[in-house]
C-alpha cells in the first residue's frame, strides 16, 4: 500500500512501472541500462474518491493521455531506484494536492467606507481631467 494521507492510500497493483534507458550523463551506462522511469497510474480505475479523481484529473493537465491514465516520468537520477521514488514521490504529492479539498468562497459586499473612498477618488480625477480640458480651450 502506498499512503498519501491519513484517510487515502492505494494499492502498489494500481501503479504500473516500465523502465526505459534515459538521455543524459552516465556514459556507456545510459546505453546499457534502462534507468529512467515511466510510472502509470489509471485514474479511472483505480480505488481513489471520485472527487478526488476529477480534481487529480485537473491537476494533472498534460499528464494524462487520451485513456485517463497518468503518466509521470522521472530520469533526473543515474540508479533506476532513485528514478522509482522520485517518481512515486511526485506521483504521493499529486495525489495529496488532490485530495485537499478547495475552499469554498464566501460572497462579500464592499464597504460603505470602501463605497466612498472608491466614488471620491473617481470624482477627483475627474475633476483633474475637467480642468486639463479647461485649459486645452483656452
Amino acid at each position: 500500500m502506498l499512503h498519501i494521507t491519513a484517510g487515502l492510500a492505494i494499492d502498489e497493483g494500481e501503479i504500473d512501472e516500465q523502465f526505459v534507458r534515459a538521455s543524459g550523463p552516465g556514459g556507456q551506462n545510459v546505453n546499457k541500462v534502462a534507468t529512467a522511469v515511466e510510472l502509470r497510474f489509471d485514474v479511472g480505475r483505480s480505488s481513489l474518491p471520485d472527487d478526488v479523481k476529477t480534481r487529480l484529473i485537473a491537476l494533472a493537465g498534460s499528464r494524462m493521455t487520451a485513456d485517463g491514465v497518468l503518466l509521470i516520468d522521472s530520469r533526473e537520477h543515474r540508479t533506476q531506484t532513485q528514478n522509482r521514488e522520485a517518481a512515486r514521490a511526485r506521483l504521493v504529492a499529486l495525489l495529496r494536492q488532490a485530495s485537499r479539498r478547495p475552499k469554498t468562497r464566501r460572497p462579500t459586499r464592499p464597504s460603505s467606507a470602501s463605497r466612498e473612498r472608491r466614488l471620491t477618488q473617481k470624482q477627483r480625477r475627474s475633476a483633474i481631467k475637467h480642468q486639463r480640458r479647461l485649459k486645452d480651450d483656452d
